[in-house]
């Protein structure tokens, strides 16, 4: 099973690997080309976002994997998930803000966030905390089965209402056509994208083993 976890992060990093280019040019058009793009790419930023949208894809299948092979789940289990889950939902917020903090102070935004990026990476960690209790607690009410589903539904209806913020701004800001206009509304969409995207993940690979089992009928009962 822990194959199909890897072929659903695989997934996940071609989703949004595939995205990337179609996302940057439209929301940058016409002032962007593939030379920019390739810029884009080569930033170690782009790969540092990647390799924590990974891991937390990782992480929030260790519950469903565990349930496929038929091992217990524990409270001590969902902890991993449900940081995963908090973060995830810390980046929503944080994309909210970046947007809603550009449509507000315009081409002054920029200017502004110069020298802020470590109170703004508070920010993060500290809604990352919040939201990460709140997961928690939702999930000492909730069967350790239940709790990454349940975790996805909010993950997939906050993204839903993130890019309702984060797309109109984007219009927004694209149509002031000031310096840079749009770089924080982009950010939000990203989140966005991303976290719609990670929250199927866990139905991704129930899928994949209920396409196994059907195919290896005679090994159903070790797999519970």
């Amino acid at each position: 099973m822990k194959r199909w976890a890897v072929l659903v992060v695989l997934i996940y990093f071609l989703a949004l690997l595939a995205l990337t280019g179609p996302v940057f040019l439209v929301s940058f058009y016409p002032h962007v080309g593939a030379h920019d793009l390739a810029d884009l790419i080569s930033e170690w930023g782009y790969w540092a976002w990647m390799g924590v949208m990974l891991a937390g894809q990782a992480v929030l299948l260790l519950v469903p994997v565990n349930m496929a092979m038929g091992r217990p789940t524990t409270r001590r289990s969902v902890l991993w998930p449900v940081l995963a889950s908090g973060l995830m939902a810390g980046l929503l917020v944080t994309g909210a803000a970046l947007s809603i903090w550009e449509f507000v102070k315009k081409d002054k935004a920029l200017d502004l966030m110069e020298g802020s990026e470590g109170h703004w990476l508070l920010i993060v960690l500290v809604v990352w905390a919040a939201w990460g209790l709140v997961f928690y607690r939702t999930s000492r009410s909730a069967a350790a089965e239940d709790v990454v589903s349940q975790q996805c539904r909010y993950l997939l209806r906050g993204s839903i209402l993130e890019l309702l913020v984060a797309v109109p701004t984007h219009i927004v800001a694209r149509y002031r056509d000031y310096c840079c206009a749009g770089v924080y509304t982009f950010v939000g969409m990203s989140c966005g994208v991303s976290v719609m995207l990670f929250s199927f993940g866990p139905a991704v690979f129930f899928l994949f083993v209920q396409r196994w089992k059907q195919l290896h009928p005679h090994l159903r009962p070790l797999l519970g």
